[in-house]
């Protein structure tokens, strides 16, 4: 990571050095989801069955997770584990509550009402990795705004673990979040699966969830497809940058930043400083960090592609964040907030010296599933509003329609579509009504 001073490079060296490592989609990713996709379609039940037999190793005789499975779950869990859990739902769910839409009814005009309505997405595909590093609290924040929604089907995959089960903390999170339709199919498969449906797993009309490469290309290509499924969010490596002026702590800046790169070799990693020398202390404490790190050859891949930033004043630090629109922003600053004001392209932010991005990762209330990869400029974090849609709805009296009508008229005829003119003239004309 080789300190980049902002105020010396041009304006392609600047978009150069802000730009992601590319994510180019293999080739071969993409052709083997295709099989695998085709094959769930055609085969259903039978197709997952021998595709878990081919890659988590485990010959499956019911797809989907007992009540038995669940109570031996929450059993297997201390009190400790899952009071932490039981707090991470509380917080999340108080969030994402506040969130709720509300119905909305307003006269236009005399005799002309206009309607929104919210309705819950009714059938949701629910996603969570549970691999080398299974991950309780995605299922909680997938779990809790589905909950909320309210939505008719909720149907949650994951994939098994080598003895035929589902890891406990995933059970009891689902359960805690009132899921109770659980099936132990991962990878392409359970997206095929989700958006098409099988004999045991519901067709579903969204999809919701992180996941590898062949879950990723999986998702793409279901949503592209008629009779697949609609999508959450588009999907990258995880990623962070931290912005951190001079009287920040070293210790906390490197841990934020391993936080990130321990997740993939693909992750990317950013400082913007306001010195050589306070870099210099962050590259240090990186070193030291990572001689303990259980996940050290993976952070250090993943910093061997990430960026140091040096800038000489919080405005030149504002205009990389925003121009990079992180995934996760980290403001160990003075004064956060004054900078935050002057931030508009990120996924979600975190203030001062004391609050790490792993808060939002577990347990503060907020969701971590969030736009990578540059989509913060346009599209927002996963919320309560992601699992609703809406309807809007319009009413006219007789005298709202002899008022607007002539209007409506007019605009249609401006437009060449006498169909929709005379729509409104036929009322007009005829007092019956």
């Amino acid at each position: 990571m080789q300190p980049l001073f902002w105020k010396n490079l041009t304006a392609p060296q600047r978009t150069a050095a802000l730009r992601r490592p590319a994510q180019v989609a293999q080739p071969s990713v993409a052709a083997a989801v295709r099989v695998i996709v085709a094959a769930v379609r055609r085969d259903g039940d039978v197709a997952l069955r021998r595709l878990t037999k081919q890659f988590d190793g485990v010959t499956l005789r019911s797809l989907r997770v007992t009540p038995t499975e669940f109570i031996t779950a929450e059993a297997s869990l201390s009190r400790a584990d899952k009071a932490a859990l039981r707090t991470a739902y509380r917080n999340i769910r108080t969030f994402h509550a506040a969130q709720k839409n509300r119905d909305l009814r307003i006269e236009t005009q005399p005799g002309m009402v206009c309607e929104k309505t919210v309705r819950p997405i009714n059938r949701v595909g629910l996603y969570v990795p549970g691999g080398s590093a299974p991950l309780p609290s995605t299922a909680l924040m997938l779990g809790v705004p589905s909950q909320l929604a309210g939505g008719s089907v909720r149907a949650l995959c994951t994939p098994p673990n080598r003895s035929g089960g589902v890891n406990s903390w995933i059970l009891y999170a689902a359960q805690l979040c009132g899921i109770t339709e659980v099936y132990k199919v991962g990878g392409a498969q359970a997206i095929a699966a989700l958006a098409y449906g099988t004999n045991s797993i519901p067709k579903c009309d969204k999809l919701f969830g992180p996941g590898n490469a062949f879950v990723t290309e999986a998702k793409q290509q279901v949503s592209r497809n008629a009779d697949g499924a609609a999508i959450d969010l588009p999907a990258g490596p995880s990623e962070v940058l931290v912005i951190a002026d001079n009287r920040a702590n070293p210790a906390f800046v490197a841990a934020d930043l391993l936080s990130q790169a321990e997740h993939g070799p693909d992750s990317q990693v950013v400082l913007v400083a306001f010195s050589a020398a306070f870099a210099q202390r962050v590259l240090s404490e990186l070193e030291k960090q990572l001689a303990d790190l259980p996940r050290a050859k993976i952070a250090r891949r993943a910093l061997g592609r990430s960026r140091i930033f040096l800038t000489t004043n919080r405005a030149e630090a504002v205009e990389i964040a925003n121009r990079y629109a992180p995934e996760h922003l980290i403001l160990q600053v003075a004064r956060p907030r004054d900078l935050l004001a002057r931030i508009t392209t990120a996924g979600s932010v975190f203030l001062g010296d004391l609050t790490p991005e792993s808060l939002g990762d577990y347990a503060s209330g907020t969701n971590h599933v969030l736009p990578t990869y540059g989509w913060a400029r346009a599209c927002s974090g996963l919320g309560l509003a992601d699992f609703q849609r809406t309807m809007t709805v319009q009413a006219a009296t007789r005298a709202g329609l002899e008022k607007l009508g002539p209007v409506v008229e007019r605009l249609a005829l401006a437009e060449g579509l006498a169909a929709h003119q005379r729509a409104v003239r036929v009322r007009l004309t005829n007092q019956a009504s």
